[in-house]
């Protein structure tokens, strides 16, 4: 009987040892979670929004009723809809080219040799692990045009004589949105590019110091063409979470003032979620596909192009 018993937990011992050795049985197994949590999450969620787009289905009516292109006609023929992917188009662009020039060059300091770099480290990551809720909330405070101590900096240097608009006006309100977009995607873009600083190797830079290549000349010469393609991919994902982002937007001047600072994302949100009206949420919510997947394409097609050379 005992042999009996050794017998079969060496069989089961020998088959989970042969599952593990089975890369065509771990690969999927493995990517289940994944391909599980993108059908729950993206995939269901993707088809109901296309459904819903073409129909008139609401918060009090919940019927599903076909009507064509419909609510795309009214989307396209709608003022708001136009300012909002004009402010879409310039948030992201500005953003973007923020967030790059400053992740790069916070990812050179980052990778520098210092006393106390892991404590800076963890600072940087602090914009981006915070909440994006409890930062916004916070970033209201400092604005705001009674309280801000931003204001009360300012008039202390005698650069201000009064309390200034930051959200109130339109060019200010939107400025102010996409400054503290930035420093919230900035550590994120920053990280992804000190990996790619890592990555270079120390040959590299030693021949670049025998050469007498200067810091600008080392930067230019050696360090940007190396790291082009981390930086594409660091604009890549800073794209995709700033077309998609309403919670900045939201918190700080719910697209105002009059419509000032409305994105698509925040737009879609008061029409299908606010004004109760799914389908033209649902319409407007996804004229960011097309967007997302031209800037994909243009970017990924540069990191081809950098790779070749």
């Amino acid at each position: 009987m005992v042999e009996a018993t050794w017998e079969r937990a060496a069989g089961h011992a020998r088959a989970r040892r042969s599952i593990a050795d089975r890369d065509d049985v771990l690969g999927p197994l493995f990517l289940l979670p994944a391909v599980v949590y993108i059908i729950a999450l993206v995939a269901i969620p993707f088809l109901l929004a296309i459904g819903f787009s073409f129909s008139d289905v609401t918060v009090g009516d919940p019927s599903f009723d076909w009507v064509g292109w419909d609510n795309y006609r009214a989307m396209v023929g709608d003022q708001v809809f136009w300012r909002s992917l004009k402010n879409t188009l310039i948030f992201t662009s500005v953003s973007m080219a923020l967030v790059v020039v400053l992740a790069k060059a916070l990812a050179m300091i980052l990778v520098a040799d210092f006393h106390g770099k892991w404590f800076v480290r963890f600072l940087v990551l602090l914009p981006w692990t915070t909440p994006v809720s409890l930062a916004a909330i916070a970033w209201l405070w400092m604005l705001d045009s009674v309280f801000s101590p931003i204001d009360w900096v300012l008039r202390w240097a005698g650069a201000i004589e009064s309390n200034t608009f930051w959200l109130g006006k339109p060019n200010l309100a939107m400025a102010s949105v996409i400054a503290v977009h930035t420093w919230r995607i900035v550590p994120l873009a920053a990280v992804i590019i000190m990996a790619g600083l890592v990555a270079i190797p120390d040959e590299i830079n030693d021949a670049a110091a025998i050469d007498g290549a200067g810091f600008w000349r080392k930067l230019w010469e050696v360090t940007l063409p190396l790291t082009l393609p981390i930086i594409a991919v660091a604009a890549l994902f800073g794209a995709i979470l700033t077309f998609t982002d309403m919670a900045v937007v939201f918190v700080l001047t719910r697209g105002g003032p009059t419509h000032a600072t409305e994105v698509l994302a925040s737009w879609a949100f008061r029409k299908g979620v606010e004004g109760g009206d799914l389908a033209q949420g649902a319409a407007v919510a996804l004229f960011l596909f097309p967007l997302l997947l031209a800037s994909a394409i243009a970017i990924l097609r540069a990191v081809r192009r950098m790779e070749v050379m």
